[in-house]
């Protein structure tokens, strides 16, 4: 009897990020997205106890047996990008520069720098022209925290609800030698730490709740597709870049001006 498993499951995007926290935490071995007409196909590779909980929790999934090679196939799948200077890829590739490197292992948390919604927040955070401190909410593995600090940007404060995804941040940024801050914070219902720059690559409605807490001057923000854009109150809205069907953009907090006429944040 195998003992690894493949499990595959279409969502659409607005359900995808439920599913992916249910593959993260259940299994560690692999782990797979890719764009679909309806959505999102997510994959992961699981061992048999894990399988039975996710047959339980996701009874629409595809589940069969790995066979020989699976390993190749999945590096395969996983290969590196460049953007904006900054190459991204797994560590079984070799970085031209390693100092313009960020080398991701894809297997615990959700971010490896392919995806779109990834390189266009690079992309954005590249061209401001600026660096400062930076908070990623919702960092995932830490691939835009460990991006931003390749650019210049210290220090570095990344949080996350899940404690797998903070645990696997500052174990990426040790083996790419950068130094940031992870925690666990809900960034919905927890204060969150002030900075010149956030950057947040989760989901539609969670990004505009996001950024009525923000303490910052300058946001990008993305996880959602390039028709969408978050309500943004209190912020005037800079830029947008897309790729692939997806959005991000870049946002800067409106100023009011005093009697004086000193000009002030609002």
């Amino acid at each position: 009897m195998t003992s690894l498993w493949r499990v595959t499951v279409r969502r659409p995007h607005d359900r995808a990020e439920e599913t992916r926290a249910a593959f993260v935490s259940l299994a560690r071995q692999g782990f797979e997205e890719r764009d679909v007409e309806d959505g999102v196909e997510l994959t992961v590779y699981a061992d048999g106890d894990a399988v039975e909980t996710m047959r339980a929790l996701l009874p629409d999934a595809t589940i069969g047996p790995v066979e020989d090679g699976w390993e190749d196939a999945w590096r395969a799948f996983h290969r590196p990008v460049e953007v904006a200077g900054i190459w991204v890829g797994p560590p079984w590739e070799s970085p031209p520069d390693p100092s313009r490197a960020v080398v991701i292992d894809p297997g615990r948390a959700f971010g490896t720098g392919a995806h779109a919604t990834t390189r266009l927040c690079i992309e954005l955070l590249a061209g401001l022209g600026r660096t400062g401190s930076l908070l990623d909410v919702g960092c995932g593995s830490g691939v835009l925290g460990i991006a931003a600090a390749r650019l210049g940007f210290a220090p570095i404060t990344c949080v996350d609800v899940d404690p797998v995804a903070v645990e696997t941040t500052t174990e990426n940024a040790a083996a790419n030698g950068v130094e940031l801050e992870a925690r666990v914070v809900d960034a919905l219902t927890e204060p969150l730490p002030a900075a010149d720059v956030a950057v947040a690559n989760v989901l539609l409605d969670p990004v505009a709740a996001i950024l009525l807490r923000l303490d910052v001057g300058v946001a990008i923000t993305s996880g959602y597709l390039q028709d969408e854009r978050p309500a943004h109150p209190g912020w005037s809205h800079v830029e947008t870049a897309t790729a692939d069907g997806w959005a991000a953009d870049g946002f800067r907090r409106l100023t009011v001006t005093c009697p004086t006429g000193a000009p002030r944040q609002r």
